[in-house]
């Protein structure tokens, strides 16, 4: 739209310039001085939206829970920015969730945050 209006003008402006023909009488008069155009379109004034509101989300307690218990529990709470890590020290992947119970966790329970908050997820392979 605003590309279509800046060629519009830009069509405008030089059919305006262009010079014509000019009869034989009026040959010594000097062309007149072309007035000043506008060279932007009016805008709109700015609009002042509201800042959106952050949604927010109680962490539960999620320690001592099975893996897969535990982040079922915080989806439920409208955190599903989860990620996890092996309490060992391994680098081990949570591949079974059932097969690991969580031993910490980042945020502490009952914290009000952003529910875009990453949480961070430790467990301990369970033996078995």
């Amino acid at each position: 739209m605003r590309t279509a209006l800046a060629a519009a003008s830009l069509l405008f402006l030089t059919a305006a310039c262009t010079p014509t023909a000019t009869s034989s009488s009026n040959a010594s008069t000097p062309p007149a001085a072309p007035t000043p155009q506008a060279s932007q379109p009016a805008q709109a004034p700015p609009t002042t939206a509201a800042a959106p509101e952050v949604k927010t989300c109680t962490v539960p307690n999620v320690v001592g829970m099975i893996h897969q218990t535990a982040q079922d529990t915080m989806q439920k709470a409208g955190l599903f920015f989860l990620t996890e890590e092996d309490a060992s020290g391994q680098g081990r992947l949570l591949v079974n969730d059932r097969n690991w119970k969580t031993t910490a966790q980042n945020v502490s329970p009952g914290t009000v945050v952003d529910c875009d908050t990453k949480i961070l997820l430790t467990a301990q392979k369970i033996d078995g």
